[in-house]
């Protein structure tokens, strides 16, 4: 990968992240100046147009919709029935899925109670790390 840059071949993982970083960064600068480096411009491009700077108000960018997440309960009997409600809902998903549903919720602290409900027979485990209503 390294040679395809330009780069040194002794990069450290760190490094080479810092500098995939800043060429992103530069790239960005460059398209929002209208200026774009096709890849294969026979494919992407074949008319060879040059894009308009800044024309984004006409891309159909598709809706938008802001998520208002619960905030995480307190107490721990609020914390399981908001997790068993949050399933009811969702009808299956991960510890990870329910957590972002919720204000500072964290994946460590719903799965103890995910497994608590599959104890008592209110939840399901149906896969490695996925439980069902």
């Amino acid at each position: 990968m390294a040679e395809a840059y330009g780069w040194p071949e002794d990069l450290s993982d760190e490094h080479i992240l810092f500098r995939l970083v800043a060429l992103n960064k530069e790239r960005a600068k460059e398209e929002a100046r209208g200026h774009i480096r096709w890849l294969r411009p026979d494919y992407q491009n074949p008319e060879g147009r040059v894009a308009a700077k800044g024309k984004t108000e006409d891309m159909d960018l598709g809706v938008t919709a802001k998520v208002e997440k619960a905030p995480w309960p307190k107490t721990l009997p609020d914390q399981i029935a908001a997790v068993r409600e949050a399933l009811t809902e969702m009808g299956e998903a991960t510890p990870d899925q329910i957590a972002r549903r919720f204000m500072r919720a964290r994946t460590t602290s719903v799965q103890p109670l995910l497994e608590s409900l599959a104890a008592l027979g209110q939840a399901e485990l149906v896969g490695e790390d996925r439980y069902a209503a």
